[in-house]
This record gives C-alpha cells, sequence and structure tokens, in this order.
C-alpha cells in the first residue's frame, strides 16, 4: 500500500445516496395521526454519503461513486455534497427519476428514530470506466454494502491497486459475502448479523473465517468490539446526552476512514486508536440534531 505521503488523506467512498428529510418529534405520530415537527433537516444522505462528508469535514480529500441522477431533488442532492466539499461521480446522471429519499423521524426525548427509504433498489451500477483513475487518486476506499456490484469490482481493483478497503457493516445484504474477501477492514453495527452468528464475538468470527483481517462491532453506547491478527479488546464509546443516533454510525465510518488513511502498517494499537478517535467523533455528532449539527458546533 502506498498512502499519501503529503497534504490531506484522500478518501473514496462507494456506496448509497440519498436526499434525507428528517423531523424533530415529540412522539412518533400514531395511525391517522397528524403532528407540527420541532425542527427539520434536508440534507444529502446515506451511509457512504454521510461518511464522505465527515471525512472532508474532518480534513481529508472526499470522493463519492454512487447514483444520484438529473432530477431536480438530485439536483439539489449534489449541490449540498458540493458545499461539503464531496466531489461526486454520478454513475446514474442520465437518470431522470427522483433519487432515493430517506424520511426519518426522531423523538426529542431520547434521540431514537424510525426511518423509511427505497435506498438503492432503484439503480443496478457497475463500475465506471475510469475507476483505476478514482483509485490512483485516492489512499483508502470505504464502502457501505449498498449497490452490490459496483461495491465488489470496485473493492477488487482497490485491493488490486494496493489501497487499503474499508467495509460499513450497518445490516447484512444479499452478496455480502461476495465483498468479504477484499475488505481489509470491517466495522459492523449490531444489526450486522452473518447466516449463523447470534452475538458481537460470533460477527468477529465470521469476519475473521471469511478473510477480513481487522474487525469491530459497534453498540451504540456500549464499548466497540475489535479483534485483529496481533490482539483483540474493546474500546471505550464517551458519554453524551444523546440528542439524536441518526447517522451516528455513518460519522463513525467517516472519522475511522481519516485516521486510518495515514497510517502505513497498521498494528493492534494504531487500529484500536483510530477506533477510538472516531467514537469520539460519533459521540459529539449524537449530541445534536441532525447529521450536520456537530460540525457547525466544533
Amino acid at each position: 500500500m502506498e498512502p499519501h505521503t503529503r497534504g490531506r488523506p484522500r478518501g473514496l467512498f462507494v456506496g448509497l445516496c440519498t436526499l434525507d428529510v428528517v423531523q424533530l418529534v415529540d412522539h412518533v405520530p400514531a395511525p391517522d395521526e397528524k403532528l407540527t415537527a420541532c425542527q427539520q433537516v434536508v440534507a444529502a444522505g446515506g451511509p457512504a454519503t454521510n461518511a464522505a462528508v465527515a471525512f472532508a469535514h474532518l480534513g481529508g480529500a472526499a470522493s463519492l461513486l454512487t447514483a444520484i441522477g438529473s432530477h431536480p431533488l438530485g439536483q439539489a442532492i449534489t449541490a449540498d455534497l458540493d458545499r461539503a466539499g464531496v466531489s461526486v461521480s454520478d454513475l446514474a446522471a442520465d437518470s431522470v427519476q427522483p433519487p432515493a429519499v430517506s424520511c426519518a423521524l426522531v423523538t426529542a426525548s431520547s434521540g431514537e428514530r424510525a426511518v423509511a427509504s427505497t435506498n438503492a433498489t432503484g439503480h443496478r451500477l457497475t463500475a465506471p470506466d475510469d475507476l483505476d483513475t478514482w483509485l490512483a487518486a485516492c489512499d483508502i476506499v470505504e464502502f457501505d454494502g449498498h449497490h452490490r456490484e459496483l461495491a465488489q469490482a470496485t473493492a477488487r481493483a482497490a485491493r488490486a491497486a494496493g489501497r487499503r478497503t474499508v467495509l460499513d457493516g450497518g445490516s447484512w445484504k444479499p452478496g455480502t459475502e461476495n465483498l468479504l474477501p477484499s475488505i481489509d477492514v470491517a466495522v459492523c453495527s449490531a444489526d450486522f448479523r452473518p447466516p449463523g452468528t447470534d452475538t458481537a464475538t460470533d460477527t468477529l468470527r465470521f469476519l475473521r473465517d471469511h478473510g477480513v483481517v481487522w474487525s469491530a462491532v459497534s453498540r451504540g453506547g456500549h464499548p466497540i468490539m475489535w479483534a485483529g491478527p496481533d490482539g483483540a479488546g474493546t474500546v471505550e464509546v464517551p458519554p453524551v446526552r444523546v440528542a439524536d443516533t441518526l447517522g451516528a454510525g455513518d460519522v463513525l465510518h467517516g472519522a475511522l476512514t481519516h485516521h486510518l488513511a495515514g497510517q502505513r502498517q497498521l498494528t493492534a494499537h494504531g487500529f484500536a486508536e483510530a477506533l477510538r478517535a472516531a467514537a469520539t467523533v460519533a459521540s459529539r455528532a449524537c449530541a445534536s440534531f441532525g447529521t450536520r449539527a456537530w460540525m457547525r458546533d466544533g
């Protein structure tokens, strides 16, 4: 692997992009109930997208391979990402269909959220002809598991090019097993349950058995469990008063990717420290409403 030798780290993010409409409410409405939200956020979202935005905010040069399209809502997404400093390769640029819209309700008293979205079901993406150029311009590549064919092709090419690959395992998806052999680092949520697993320990063992060298499982406010070839352990998550958990895992991955980008040889100490730094950023993001307020608050 040849990490950056000067300037800021360069990350390529591959996966889902949505238009997020997030409402802060006193309670989730009952059937046929109407209520007025306390606050609203409208921004580009999706796991890989939010990770790219976090990476850019932390000082990295972030690029995103995804599907957006030319619909007016897609143009709003592109403008938002441009303001966030994320370079975009839109592999569905000719599509006039609306992009995926993610609708989220966040309960003010607990920070818990309810989310509905079509995710990546509207597009079947393949790797672009200039993929080698995108990979040559990055130090590290992060995937969220969406756009399966694109992810698998890009991960294989990244591995061949000597770029470190990182997986955001939010949930187990069909085809994930074909992506894992090309993944160097996988950090998964407690909801990521590969076949035959019930616990975080099971998940770490499954990832190791499928070729992932470094892995971790995040569990909300509980310690992150991690394992690697020369060690294993836990990393504490800084306690905060939770206002909104939406996108916290995405921010964790963006910050983790930023910290891993400059590590030439990954060690147990380096991995644990990267997880610790990323957990600090993700906790800060949970202390405010929406996926962007933590950036304004420092």
